[in-house]
């Protein structure tokens, strides 16, 4: 399991000025801990750490020497920027079950070969005791048909007693729909059509 480093945060530096000295802010929170305890992690850090994992990924935090099993409860990223504002930690307790989300990876994406496929759901929802925990679903397409949908109710976690589905068991994760025909014929008239204004 992977561990990040943190400091105690105090309060009356303001969060734009630590992220301007090269920190990402955060809290840790949980059952067991007396109220919410701000922390600080360096951008270097936070950015090594994302590379292998994500919302709803189980690593260790050591906060100042002391270290909590957490689950990356939020994360805040600033696409214009390229860097972390913010990350929300939630301690685990091994018997209380936790709200999380699976980040969904599909494989066999190049042999869909008829048809186009549709990707409904980017993650799913869960609840779990903190060894029940995983942060990505991996999804077979590649014997997927044109007609064919895969469901929640169809994935591994939802035959696992230990999981508490949170997203709709009925909800599709990813079809395979027919490419229209009119749509292919009307492509090449749009074309035109574009290059006759320009």
């Amino acid at each position: 399991m992977n561990t990040l480093k943190a400091e105690k945060r105090s309060m009356d530096v303001k969060a734009k000025k630590l992220r301007r000295e090269g920190y990402v802010t955060g809290n840790l929170f949980g059952k067991k801990l007396e109220g919410s305890i701000p922390v600080k992690m360096t951008k270097t850090d936070v950015a090594r750490l994302m590379k292998t994992n994500n919302k709803g990924s189980q690593i260790m935090l050591d906060v100042e020497g002391e270290s909590y099993d957490v689950l990356i409860k939020d994360v805040e990223f600033n696409s214009q920027l390229g860097h972390y504002d913010e990350i929300d930690f939630q301690a685990l307790v091994s018997d209380e079950k936790v709200q999380s989300v699976a980040e969904i990876v599909i494989v066999g994406y190049d042999k869909v070969v008829e048809g186009v496929l549709q990707e409904n759901l980017k993650e799913i929802a869960y609840k779990a005791l903190p060894k029940d925990l995983f942060d990505k679903v991996q999804i077979d397409v590649s014997e997927m048909k044109v007609g064919d949908t895969i469901r929640v109710k169809d994935l591994d976690m939802a035959k696992n007693t230990e999981i508490g589905l949170l997203t709709d068991l009925e909800a599709a994760v990813v079809t395979v729909s027919a490419v229209h025909a009119e749509e292919k014929a009307a492509e090449p008239e749009e074309a035109e059509a574009e290059t006759t204004e320009a």
